[in-house]
Parts: C-alpha cells; sequence; structure tokens
C-alpha cells in the first residue's frame, strides 16, 4: 500500500513564499516514481502544475514557470513545491500525485493567498 501526504499549506500575503511537501511512505521495497503536483481553485477542475521525474528532469505550466520549483528527495521518497512570488490566483487546494505503475493522491493541503 501507497500513501502520499501532503503539507506545508497555509495562509500567506500576495508576494510571500511557501514551500509544500509530499511525502510517500509504502511497503515496497525499493518504491521509486515520479511526482506531480496538481491544485484545484474554488469552483475550477484540478490542473496540473508542476512535476518531476525520476531522473530529476522537471516541467511547469507557464503560469507557474520562473515562480515555483519541484524538487525531490529520493532518499526519502519526497518531493517538494518551492513556491514564491504567491499571486492571490494560486489560491487553491494542492494536491501531490505519485506515480510507480500504480499511483497515488494525497489529500491536498490548503494554500490561501491574501492581503
Amino acid at each position: 500500500q501507497v500513501h502520499v501526504v501532503e503539507s506545508g499549506g497555509g495562509l500567506v500575503h500576495p508576494g510571500g513564499s511557501l514551500r509544500l511537501s509530499c511525502a510517500v511512505s509504502s511497503n515496497i521495497s525499493g518504491l521509486s516514481g515520479i511526482f506531480r503536483w496538481y491544485r484545484q481553485a474554488p469552483g475550477q477542475h484540478r490542473e496540473m502544475i508542476a512535476g518531476i521525474g525520476w531522473d530529476g528532469d522537471t516541467f511547469y505550466v507557464d503560469d507557474v514557470e520562473g515562480r515555483f520549483t519541484v524538487s525531490r528527495d529520493n532518499r526519502m521518497n519526497m518531493a517538494f513545491l518551492q513556491m514564491n512570488e504567491l499571486k492571490v490566483e494560486d489560491t487553491a487546494v494542492y494536491y501531490c500525485y505519485f506515480y510507480w505503475g500504480g499511483d497515488a493522491w494525497g489529500r491536498g493541503t490548503q494554500v490561501t493567498v491574501s492581503s
């Protein structure tokens, strides 16, 4: 069984920063996969915003490129999303998705950007 848990959300002013973490726990020895970050704003569909592969290759959607940075710690089986220059429109629930052949979602962490 594989569990994914996000943390690090909160309330921040416009222009501020937050760092989200995604921790994967399992009873599968040597589990490794790709991480993707999604977000869902109120009344909107869930959208993919960034990801990082096994080899560390990253991708970002245009809206967050240059402001968000995704990274991973393979030893800890964790991923991180550093979010800088946050905007009001970044307000959403942020989800971590982990794919290893199977897949698993976290329950999300709320990010609110407000003055």
